[in-house]
Parts: structure tokens; sequence; C-alpha cells
């Protein structure tokens, strides 16, 4: 029983390591590169704190050498999900129950384990798993995750000191109980943190998870499990299961304690699960809380005024970081036309000067995408451009999947502002141009807006500030994330809660306790100290 108000310490975010050549963290990672690459794992489900192995095995390959075996994991099937969720209910019984700094104590302490002896094998597993760069890894892998951890426990004590005013004589309370059942996390490929994130979140305010991760994410998905286990999170508290969406979503979406989905994913996928949940509602005990973070097709747009350098830098790692694959990587800019030339030459300048290869070697700026589907995806789109006639290459067109999938990043310059490719998201390194007349900046304010049926990442760049003032009101249901003369990635937990709306998602703000919310069930306790004894109010004298 507590019998004291506990402070938390402080949330700061993680400093992120540079992995400078001769630096001890680059000899650290190296080294857990060459250590996991030396083995094979054998990859189980892991279910009640039990590991679960069925022998239908799928190997692993790094995406940029897809020659390499790094192991197997084993598929499961819908038995595997209901038992994930008899164990994730029977643990439940003790954990909604557990004091709230014992759970915050796990988090915390699975924060300072990432931050220390798990850093270089949880980036290492990034690495090879995702084609991630040490600098990607970094950021994603170590430095986001960890800062999930401590800013939403910090989070967590914002809301349960959330108390309402009480009048004399009495005394009103206010409860955050875990949802009643289960939440199912579905999580991508592309972040390891949001992988951690989307079971976390929901479990440090009480609740129970099973989660189905990405396939192409499981490798680096055993290492957050493992990491889970070491902080000492209770068995059962988190299930990972490895099977079929579909399957699974035929158990979890027909089981009445179906309580929360915590998603992010496509756009697609996210409708027919919402359209499921409501076909199924009768079923449930409650209504499901609905999470998701899903597609975008994010933008630059530049003003008359902006510096051409600045605009085409945020170009050239807004959309190729990590090959495009972030939610929030730009995939289509709008560029003034005084500036046009000098931003695409520099543009190309810089996308000449990359390397493209594995991460393993740290002088490649650029590295594989996730897998074949994607790869081929992509080079659809690269192939339909070259048919057309409304678009030039500046950069790229070139691809090459016989060692790894490997796709030069392009930069196409379209004079159509509704190019397929300026209105389909790709998800790769690929961003297209529209030049427009530089006196019309409204018009192209009004194009972008109406262009995409996503609204998640955009940014402006201006030296001008009534027009960062135009842009940010005219677009403002064009991003969830805005930024003013910065690249629209890289949003930092407590400093730039991330979401957007539209085709994007619910926009519950991954990182802020708006998100944390959307797993507790407020109860309102009020208590009377003395109360009356006769049911005639004075107006009745």
């Amino acid at each position: 029983m507590s019998n004291a108000y506990f402070q938390v310490p402080v949330a700061e975010n993680e400093p992120v390591l540079g992995y400078a050549p001769g630096s001890s963290e680059r000899e650290e990672l190296q080294e857990a590169i060459a250590e996991l690459k030396s083995k094979q794992i054998d990859a189980p489900m892991i279910i009640g704190g039990k590991e679960v192995r069925t022998g239908n095995t799928v190997s692993m390959h790094p995406p940029h050498e897809i020659a390499h075996n790094l192991g197997y994991f084993h598929m499961g099937d819908k038995t595997h999900v209901s038992q994930a969720i008899q164990a994730a209910l029977e643990a439940r019984k003790q954990w909604a129950n557990t004091p709230w700094q014992d759970r915050a104590a796990i988090f915390l302490k699975a924060a300072e384990l990432l931050a220390g002896p798990f850093r270089a094998k949880m980036n290492a597993a990034t690495m090879l798993c995702q084609s991630k760069n040490a600098f990607q890894a970094e950021i994603d892998a170590a430095c986001e995750m960890i800062d999930f951890f401590r800013f939403n426990v910090q989070y967590m004590t914002e809301i349960y000191a959330e108390q309402p005013e009480s009048a004399p004589g009495i005394w009103n309370r206010l409860e955050y109980r875990p949802l009643e059942g289960f939440i199912f996390a579905i999580t991508p490929f592309n972040f390891t943190s949001i992988a951690a994130n989307l079971c976390a979140a929901p479990a440090m305010m009480g609740n129970v998870v099973v989660w189905k991760p990405a396939d192409s994410q499981i490798y680096s998905a055993q290492v957050i499990m493992e990491l889970f286990k070491e902080a000492g999170l209770p068995d059962g508290v988190i299930n990972i299961v490895y099977c079929d969406g579909p399957e699974a979503g035929e158990v979890v979406f027909n089981h009445p304690d179906f309580a929360g989905l915590h998603f992010t994913g496509s756009t697609a996928v996210f409708k027919n699960l919402w359209k499921t949940i409501g076909t199924n509602i009768d079923k449930y005990k409650t209504y499901p809380r609905i999470v998701g973070e899903t597609g975008g097709k994010d933008f630059i747009i530049a003003h008359k005024s902006a510096n051409a350098k600045e605009v085409a830098t945020a170009i050239v790692r807004g959309a190729f970081e990590f090959q495009g694959q972030k939610c929030s990587a730009a995939s289509r800019a709008y560029i003034p036309s005084n500036i046009a030339d000098e931003v695409l030459a520099q543009v190309k300048k810089d996308v000449n000067s990359f390397k493209v290869g594995s991460p393993e070697d740290f002088s490649n700026f650029v590295n594989a995408v996730i897998d074949e589907r994607a790869f081929d995806k992509i080079a659809s789109f690269i192939e339909y451009t070259k048919t057309r006639d409304d678009a030039e290459f500046i950069c790229g067109g070139n691809y090459d999947k016989s060692k790894g999938y490997f796709i030069d990043p392009v930069v196409v310059k379209t004079t159509n502002s509704h190019f397929r490719t300026m209105c389909e998201e790709i998800f790769g390194p690929f961003i297209t141009i529209y030049v427009y007349d530089a006196e019309d900046f409204e018009g192209a304010l009004e194009t972008l807006d109406k262009t995409s049926e996503y609204a998640l990442t955009g940014a402006i760049f201006s030296k001008d500030r009534y027009a960062v003032g135009v842009a940010t009101k005219m677009l403002e249901n064009a991003a969830g994330n805005f930024y003013i003369n910065d690249k629209p990635t890289g949003a930092v937990v407590g400093q730039q809660p991330f979401g957007g709306a539209r085709a994007s998602g619910t926009n519950d703000k991954a990182g802020a306790a708006m998100n944390l919310l959307r797993w507790v069930s407020a109860r309102t306790i009020k208590e009377t100290f003395v109360p009356p004894t006769n049911y005639r109010y004075p107006f009745l004298g």
C-alpha cells in the first residue's frame, strides 16, 4: 500500500550519440553487429511468459543482404492468438491492481537498460533487420524508445494528479482505471520505438496487451521483449504473436473482452479494421478504443522569400533518410518559380553525392528498402513515371534487387500538380516536385491542401512572417505536425507530439498525455461525509 506521494524523475530527452570514427559507441555497435550476424536466432512467440514454438518457421534476412540468414521465427495461428488473449486476461487480475509507482519503475528501468547495456544490441538488430544506418537506428531504436518510456511515466503521473474540485462536506475523486479487457497492438516495420510504444503505453496504464508486430520487424521485436523481461515486466502483460493478420483479427475482433486497438500501419488496413470493429460492436462488453496512425503524403512548400539551400536540404533529408520509409517523410514539394532552378540544382548535387549500400558501412547514407513487396511497388511508380510526358527525372530511376532491395533515390519534377506521385503514398525514396508561379502562393497552398487525402506532416519555408501566417492558417487541417523552416520529419517525444488526421489517423499523438488517456476509463467517486437525514429542501418551508 502506498503511504506517500511519489515524484518520478523529471523526464529528459536521451542524448543522441554521434558514432563518429574512433568513438567508443561506434566500436561497440560494430561489435554488436558482428555478434548478431555470426549466429542465427530461433525466435519464438511469447505467451504468458512462455516461449512458444510451432515448427512452422520463416527465415529472416537483412533487406540489404538477402542471401544472409539472421534466423527464423515461429509462425502461429488462431489458437495462439486465443492463448495470448487468455494469458493477457489472466495477467490482468494482478497487473490492473499493481500500484502505479511499480508500473512506473518497470518502464523507467527499461529506459535505463536501453540507455546502457541494451543500446548497442537494439541498434544493431534494427540496422540488420530494417536496414537503418547507425544514426537512424540511434534516434529510433535507442533515443526515441527511451524517451517514450521516460516521458510516458511523467505523463501518467500528471494524469493521475488531475482531480476535481470538492465542495464543503464532500470529497470528489477521479480514478483512472485500465480498460476492461485487453488491448490489441499492431505495429509497423519502420520504427522499433513505435513497435515498443504501441504495446508499452497501454501496459503502463495498467492494461494487458496482445502484440502482433510486422513480420519484417520480428528480429528487433525479440530484443524489445528481452528488454521488457529484464526490466521486470510480469509474464502475460505483453504477449507477442506471429501470425497472419486476418487470422489474428478473426479471433481478436470477435472476442467479448476486446477493449482497444493501438495501430500503426496502412490507411486501407486501418479502415478495414474499423469497419470490422463496428460490425462486431454488439459482441463487446464495452465500446473499444480505436487509436491509429496511418499513411501520409507529406509536403514541403516554399515561399518566394525562402532560402534555396535551406529548402534543398530539407527536401534531401526529409525525403531520403531511412529511404523515405517514414510516415512523416517528405513525398511532395511545391517550389516557387523564382528559386526553383537553384533548389533543384542543389538537390541534384546532394543526391548524387549519396552513397547507397549496407548500413554496416557507416559511410552509406541510403540503405535498402524493407522487402521485395515494397521494392516492387516503388519500382512500379518509377516505371510509370518513365512513360509520362508531364514529368521528368532529376535524379534516380535505377533499382536492383539482386543482392538487396536497393533503389537509387528518385527526384521527379512535374508540370502537373495532380500527377500520380504527387497524390499517392509511395513509402520509399521518391519525391515529386511541382514548380508554381512565385506570385501565386495562396493558389499553391489551396492546391496542396486539396491534392491528398492525408494530413500527417508538412513544412513551410519562408522568411516572410506574413506568408508563414497565411500558410499556417490555410493548411491548419493539412498536417497534424506542421514545421516552420524545418523538414517535416524528426518529431521528438516531449517536444513535438506526433500524429495526424484525415486519412492519416486519429491524431492521438504518440508521446503525449492525450495518447495515454485513451487507455484509461475514468471513474468519479463522490464521498459525502455527513449525509442528510431529511428529504425536505428549504424552498418547501
